[in-house]
């Protein structure tokens, strides 16, 4: 993507512009960010997608100040009728399971892979929402049919409504007021409070960001260090022959923390032990996702990215799915430039090396890449 050229999905503005005066400090409202746009998801395919295992899904339900939250799957017959007013069918990572919406994803990377999460469908009836709230992350939502009546603002007061099922500001102050259309897109950075309401029947796609805390990477990657740390074939035992009789059982041996000190601080000092746990957590497949195996043998000519593959790279490291190469030379190219555009043509396959495609073969056969004649 050519990040400085512009795009009517950013209003004009090119992705070097945006990223530069809107990410994570201002919204941007984009009427037509996608012209005569056609939802590539019916509402009758959203039912279906919310009756699956396997697909996460949530139905929001408002009347006279009450709220009911309901977690999926949903059977066609359990949703309120069409005609009944103020309830939200929520499908998360739809993407993950329609092609045309992971193509449709795919106009936001211009964000790097490691910050895209997911695209969610709300699909809403008269007066249908959530309630005013604030993310923790950036999102994008495109209006794909009807329309929805959004108030923004910048949030001072945070406190939630206590006694519901959803987190709902007690106070929201809105600055601004929008009513999208299909096509319309509004962009919001973290934080920013917004309550959307229906205006009749409508359908609002949300591509949403990732955004692990501090916590939360720490925990990850130590599990990870900890279970290479485990693959020593003599672990290094505590020993301890100077300890003296002791009058204070409960006190911890200094020279025992200073053990578990050093474990941790040989743990990290390992070469590329944190970049490769890291990449290795940014592609772990979400819980709900799974890969049918393709046909072994199959003649790659061209390939392209299950749309469920997560595969990002660093320096020395091409990551697909939770599992880490070295990588090096002009395969290394290569992989990246997989990792890209997700995608490789026949005249770019002939440029690796046997290795590189063997392990594309290794990946085919695990439905991870699937072969393309492009």
């Amino acid at each position: 993507m050519d990040t400085q050229q512009s795009l009517p999905l950013l209003g004009g503005l090119s992705p070097a512009q945006f990223m530069r005066r809107h990410w994570q400090k201002k919204p941007l409202l984009v009427r037509q960010a996608i012209a005569q746009f056609a939802p590539p998801v019916l509402r009758s395919e959203l039912f279906a997608l919310a009756a699956q295992d396997g697909v996460e899904s949530r139905l929001v339900q408002s009347a006279k100040g009450v709220w009911k939250l309901r977690h999926g799957p949903f059977a066609r017959r359990s949703l309120p009728a069409l005609s009944q007013p103020q309830w939200t069918l929520l499908v998360q990572g739809v993407d993950l399971h329609n092609d045309a919406v992971h193509a449709l994803m795919q106009q936001f990377r211009f964000v790097p892979e490691a910050r895209l999460d997911d695209l969610m469908i709300s699909y809403a009836t008269d007066g249908g929402g959530v309630g005013p709230h604030f993310d923790s992350y950036d999102v994008f939502l495109l209006q794909a049919h009807g329309k929805r009546r959004w108030r923004i603002g910048r949030q001072k007061e945070l406190q939630l409504r206590e006694g519901i099922p959803l987190k709902v500001l007690a106070k929201f102050e809105p600055e601004e007021e929008y009513v999208l259309e299909p096509g319309d897109m509004l962009y919001l950075p973290p934080g920013y409070a917004h309550d959307g309401i229906a205006e009749g029947e409508c359908m609002t796609y949300s591509v949403g960001f990732k955004v692990p805390s501090r916590a939360e990477l720490a925990q990850e990657l130590l599990v990870r260090l900890a279970e290479d740390a485990g693959d020593e074939d003599k672990p290094l035992l505590y020993r301890d022959a100077r300890q003296e009789a002791v009058v204070q059982p409960g006190a911890i041996p200094e020279a025992l923390q200073g053990f578990a000190r050093e474990a941790l601080d040989r743990a990290l000092a390992q070469p590329l032990v944190l970049e490769c746990a890291l990449g290795e957590y940014l592609t772990e497949p979400k819980p709900n996702v799974w890969f049918e195996p393709g046909e072994p043998g199959v003649m790659l000519e061209g390939v392209r990215l299950d749309r469920r593959t997560r595969m990002m790279y660093d320096t020395h490291h091409v990551f697909i799915n939770g599992e880490s190469y070295r990588a090096g030379g002009r395969d290394a190219t290569l992989m990246r430039r997989l990792a890209d555009v997700r995608q490789l043509t026949a005249r770019e396959m002939a440029r690796a090396s046997d290795d590189a495609l063997e392990l594309l073969s290794s990946w085919c056969d695990a439905g991870w890449v699937q072969p393309w004649a492009g």
